[in-house]
């Protein structure tokens, strides 16, 4: 009778269905966490929203909000893009250029404070394209009138029959006289009034054409600015923070996602057929040829990956919308933003899942497809003991390459480290697997001197672990690669937590921090708090890239002490800078160099470094004279005004400096809360992983078990026996993860915040003590239900 693969593969599926539970969970969860980061993604990459301001515009003319520049150099070179930390404005001599080809309207926006709070302000001119029309009085037309949007709250009543309001505005206080007022809200200017009170008079949001061709406007501009119609009027910068957010999550996060839950997918098939070698090897004892073998364990994998991969789509959508929807909440994503699930991503996961299956069942077919029918059955009872000939030097490669990577990391500074860091959690956890039987026996015979002091069981136990390395390193793998992750992201977190909060506690010499300040405010030193672009690096390593910045009006030293290393913070003034540390180090500059940043509307500047300090992650990497970004910040103010003493009159309420401290920690909930999303994400997908494998590994040894019982163990032996073996296996595991998670976190937080990790203890304990309990629980519940189906009776 001819042999048939496919039927056998058939009937070995409806008749043993346990057999391939195993591998149906990995493959599902596989496909789960990689459809979900591949939405994430694609939701990124497909970001849009509608126009809102410039939605009856149809021509705008606008500056591009990100910074286009050339890295890398010769045939290596390529263009990248970088957008600016706040709003970058076209120059306002365009509007003369524009005025020609038809109806040209400047826009400015920006903020002033009435004695209610905070409102939008912009010319009237604008009220051409945003439909605001008046309801009461006239349009401003001379200096000093003003007309009060409905329900503008400027708190002096709603009359405009010469009625004065006070308003705050980024060039100060003044007096403005109602003369009308509109549906829409916030205040309106005259136009040359509205650019003046702006702040930057020389440059304008954007600049709107009636009755003019969009190609006639791009010649006028010649590429000084950008020329947007259709979809593209959408003028948002959380557009462009949100697009990267979701790509960076479904991009970086989810290529070590992917990686991580092929790797485990394909140890858990490789598991499951190993488990079978018996069959396979009767099979070739009966007459199978090699090719009948490999057959057999892809049609076995095609009939359970499509399976896992459709049904593992579901939780991956739900994953996805759940994670999405946190974002949005937090205010990471701008409201109008939409999820977009379509077909891409979750046929991508489903292949990886059928792909990881076939791929993984062929590496474990190999062996009993190749080995010779006369000695199969013999090759199968006992577990082989000599290193493969491919895993090991690739496993010992593996090793080299992370030491090298830790050692490097070691010795270096700044984003140096924490490049060569990124490598080394990836290289040591390719070395546990590719070396897993060789590290599991080291493992047992380590830890098989204390278990032996458990009595018999305890001794059996350790005997067990030796004899069965192969098993042991399944088990093993996955624990620590949670352990792995979970302490990486996690710790990473909490290290930078920790010496941000020491910093600020040590260097804030204030007594009161006062936030949105008055323009007028005196008697303390007021603070820009922004972000800029700085040059990182040399030739064709330099990159851009954003960091935290301060603006001061006055002497900061009397309200912060930075930690000033080199140079000295008096000699800080126009066209100078002072540095932190790491910035130096990343720039390979010192003080007397002169550093190239973009400002935070993407202008270029190049001041002298005159000093470098310690503390710039509590405070800012980059200090500068506030009259350096006057103009080129979205507020056009000062955001902080730090006063030491008592607190004078008139400028508002304010926070204690312990009181202040902590509200700066409540602004970094979002980065703690994707730090540990992503940290739940990887390690419960590993943790699952490894519950699987321990399930399918006890299971598997039903025949031992029931042996151990006609030989006269006692059901509490086995048990006890099983004990041990878990705590063995879950405290390699834990060892192992730990120390790749510490080889990765000394680099990654000297680089960051040049203190070794931050490790909270109770925290570690309960990583530790979940790793423990997750082993006993996968290994205890499987066995008390194999004793209870038939070994009780000796």
């Amino acid at each position: 009778m001819p042999f048939h693969p496919n039927g056998l593969a058939r009937a070995a599926l409806r008749l043993r269905p346990a057999a391939f539970a195993g591998t149906f969970v990995a493959l599902l969860m596989t496909v789960a966490i990689v459809s979900a980061c591949g939405i994430l993604l694609e939701s990124g990459a497909r970001a849009s929203l509608p126009p809102t301001r410039y939605a009856k515009a149809p021509v705008v003319v606008a500056a591009d909000q990100r910074i286009h520049w050339q890295a890398g150099s010769g045939e290596g070179a390529y263009e990248e893009a970088v957008r600016v930390p706040e709003r970058a404005r076209v120059d306002a001599a365009l509007l003369e250029r524009l005025a020609p080809l038809g109806r040209a309207v400047p826009d400015v926006v920006f903020p002033v404070r009435g004695d209610a709070g905070s409102v939008e302000a912009s010319g009237w001119g604008a009220s051409a394209f945003t439909g605001e029309t008046l309801t009461a009085g006239r349009a401003p037309e001379a200096p000093g009138e003003v007309v009060l949007g409905t329900g503008t709250g400027t708190g002096t009543g709603t009359g405009f029959a010469g009625d004065r309001v006070p308003l705050d505005t980024p060039v100060g206080k003044r007096e403005f006289r109602v003369v009308g007022h509109t549906d829409g809200t916030g205040v309106r200017f005259s136009d040359a009034e509205a650019r003046a009170l702006s702040g930057h008079p020389g440059a304008l949001d954007a600049v709107v054409l009636f009755d003019a061709g969009p190609q006639a406007v791009r010649a006028a501009v010649d590429g000084r600015a950008q020329v947007l119609t259709g979809a593209d009027r959408a003028v948002d910068p959380g557009l462009a923070g949100a697009k990267e957010l979701l790509m960076g999550i479904g991009g970086s996060f989810g290529g070590t996602a992917t990686l991580v839950a092929v790797f485990t997918a394909a140890g858990t098939v490789a598991l499951s057929v190993g488990q079978r070698s018996r069959e396979f090897a009767l099979l070739r004892a009966v007459g199978a040829t090699p090719r009948q073998i490999r057959r057999t364990i892809a049609t076995e994998a095609l009939l359970v990956a499509p399976a896992a991969g459709v049904l593992g789509c579901v939780p991956g959508i739900g994953l996805a919308a759940w994670w999405f929807g946190q974002l949005q909440a937090k205010g990471a994503i701008p409201g109008g933003i939409e999820l977009t699930v379509s077909w891409i991503p979750l046929v991508s996961a489903a292949g990886t899942g059928l792909v990881t299956a076939l791929l993984a069942g062929w590496a474990a077919a190999r062996r009993p497809a190749r080995i010779r029918p006369g000695q199969a059955l013999a090759a199968a009872a006992v577990e082989r003991l000599g290193p493969g000939w491919i895993r090991t030097p690739l496993g010992l490669a593996a090793l080299a390459g992370g030491a090298a990577c830790a050692g490097l990391a070691a010795t270096s500074g700044g984003e140096d480290a924490a490049n060569a860091a990124l490598g080394v959690v990836m290289l040591f956890m390719l070395a546990v697997a590719l070396l897993g039987p060789l590290i599991a026996r080291a493992c047992a015979a380590v830890l098989g001197f204390p278990l032996r002091a458990g009595g018999a069981s305890g001794s059996l136990a350790a005997a067990n672990s030796r004899a069965h390395a192969r098993r042991l390193a399944s088990a093993i793998t996955p624990i620590v690669l949670a352990m792995a992750f979970s302490s990486t992201l996690v710790f990473l977190h909490t290290s930078e937590e920790q010496a941000t909060r020491q910093q600020q506690e040590a260097g804030l010499l204030a007594d009161h921090v006062i936030t949105d300040p008055p323009s007028d405010a005196r008697g303390g030193v007021a603070l820009t708090r922004t972000s800029v672009l700085a040059l990182l690096g040399k030739g064709a390593e330099q990159r851009l890239q954003s960091v935290s910045a301060q603006g001061v009006a006055g002497d900061v030293t009397t309200v912060q002490d930075l930690g000033v290393r080199e140079g000295s913070l008096a000699a800080l003034r126009p066209g100078t800078a002072a540095v932190d540390r790491g910035l130096a180090e990343n720039a390979r500059l010192g003080v007397g160099d002169r550093v190239e940043l973009r400002l935070p509307d993407g202008t270029p500047a190049n001041p002298e470094i005159v000093a470098v300090y310690t503390r710039g992650l509590g405070f800012g990497e980059v200090t500068l004279p506030a009259a350096d970004l006057t103009g080129h910040t979205t507020a056009g103010r000062a955001t902080e005004l730090l006063v030491r003493g008592p607190v004078p009159a008139g400028l508002g309420a304010a926070v204690s400096a312990s009181e202040w401290t902590t509200g700066r920690d409540t602004e970094r909930e979002v980065n703690a809360w994707a730090n540990t999303v992503m940290a739940a994400v990887l390690g419960g997908f590993a943790a699952v992983a490894a519950a699987n494998t321990l399930v399918m590994t006890v299971l598997d040894r039903r025949g031992e078990l029931r042996m151990l019982r006609l030989v006269g163990s006692t059901r509490r032996q086995v048990l006890r026996m099983l004990r041990w073996e878990a705590l063995l296996i879950a405290g390699a595991g834990v060892a192992l993860g730990s120390a790749i998670a510490l080889a990765t976190l000394f680099p990654l937080a000297k680089a960051l915040t040049g203190e070794p990790p931050h490790i909270p203890p109770v925290l570690y304990a309960s990583f530790a003590a979940a790793a423990l309990a997750l082993g006993l629980a996968a290994t205890t519940l499987p066995a008390r239900w194999t004793l209870r189906r038939g070994t009780d009776t000796p």
